[in-house]
């Protein structure tokens, strides 16, 4: 069984930075891709930028690319979520999630997920 927690939310301005964490325990974290998806009041969850196994492949939803940059550290069974540039409508509760679908399927989809966190909030406001 693999747990995931998340770490690093909290209250922002527009324009500021977080960084958010996942740390794994009871199994290694490299056996499978990682995801950050979150979710909005009032709209689906959605993936925001996902990573293969080794780190070698990312990928980013369109409205967060060249702010967010995805990274994991599978020695420290930890992967992570450094977000810049922050705007309102990044406001959400962020989920960390490990699956064994494609990097690009890990955020597309909410679904066929093997294990979840339970999310840290974001909330970017002046």
């Amino acid at each position: 069984q693999l747990q995931l927690v998340e770490s690093g939310g909290g209250l922002v301005q527009p324009g500021g930075s977080l960084r958010l964490s996942c740390a794994a325990s009871g199994l290694t974290l490299d056996y499978y891709k990682i995801g950050w998806l979150r979710h909005a009041p009032g709209k689906e969850r959605e993936g925001v930028s996902c990573i293969s196994n080794s780190g070698t492949f990312t990928y980013y939803q369109d409205s967060v690319k060249g702010r967010f940059t995805i990274s994991r550290d599978n020695a420290k069974n930890t992967v992570y979520l450094q977000m810049n540039s922050l705007k309102p409508e990044d406001t959400a509760v962020y989920y960390c999630a490990a699956g064994r679908q494609p990097v690009q399927a890990m955020c597309g989809t909410t679904l066929m997920k093997d294990y979840w966190g339970q999310g840290t909030q974001v909330t970017v406001s002046s």
